[in-house]
């Protein structure tokens, strides 16, 4: 695979500090061959996040700082870019409008209630799970946190395969909806799952196969609202897939 595609991936999907001539030759409209990299992506993300919990908590700052830090270090590295479609899908969606009225409301950059208060559980549910599984052996809680992550983008293939844009004209997201074959999609899923098994074992790879079924049922009732996904969606796809994943080890 390209690196130069990973690079412009990674520059995408995160705010890591990716020189810019690292994703020379890759041009915008081509971003959707870098599917194949969202599983190492997440990893990257989830190291990165789950260093600092680890060491937040074991240099005194104790299980529920750690926990908080692990949740804003996940924000930090991507920018609050799935936050924002999270806010941005809720606030439409529960708008119960026409479908052209949530889309409206979706764009519209001021925040909602029902987006403030997805912003507000989704972080506060976070954080419980992962002070609750910090109750687990330190390694194995480390591994646990570097997986969510790589659920969290591995399942946005769910989001794009046999999609269309809801939208008219193009936006970020037509980049990706409708343009990922189900070849990528799968080995994409596949990828996520032989990760999170080999990371996190039977555990991690129970709750990562929890995640795709409420991932792929998410979408679906996504596109019976819209008619189809945005940017917006996707990005709302990959925190609940996040959050799924993290309750999912509670239970499973």
């Amino acid at each position: 695979m390209n690196l130069a595609m990973l690079w412009a991936t990674l520059r995408l999907m995160s705010r890591i500090p990716v020189p810019e001539k690292w994703s020379d030759g890759v041009e915008f409209r081509q971003l959707a061959r870098g599917v194949p990299w969202f599983v190492l992506i997440g990893a990257i993300i989830g190291v990165l996040a789950g260093l600092v919990a680890v060491v937040v908590n074991q240099t005194g700052g104790g299980i529920y700082i750690a926990a908080a830090a692990y949740v804003l270090a996940l924000v930090l590295l991507t920018g609050g870019f799935h936050l924002d479609g999270l806010a941005d899908t809720c606030d439409g969606i529960f708008s119960a409008r026409t479908r052209e009225r949530m889309l409206e409301i979706m764009k519209d950059s001021r925040l909602g209630t029902f987006g403030g208060l997805a912003l507000v559980f989704s972080i506060l549910i976070k954080v419980c799970a992962v002070f609750t599984l910090a109750q687990l052996p330190l390694k194995e809680w480390f591994s646990l946190l570097v997986c969510a992550p790589i659920a969290g983008r591995a399942v946005l293939v769910l989001g794009m395969y046999g999609q269309r844009y809801a939208r008219e004209g193009e936006g970020m997201g037509s980049l990706y909806i409708g343009q990922v074959g189900l070849r990528k999609t799968a080995l994409t899923l596949l990828a996520g799952a032989i990760a999170v098994g080999l990371i996190a074992g039977i555990h991690g790879l129970a709750a990562i196969l929890v995640t795709y079924v409420v991932s792929y049922a998410l979408v679906h009732s996504i596109r019976r609202r819209l008619g189809g996904q945005t940017g917006d969606t996707l990005g709302a796809l990959a925190e609940t897939a996040e959050m799924v994943f993290l309750l999912a080890l509670l239970w499973v």
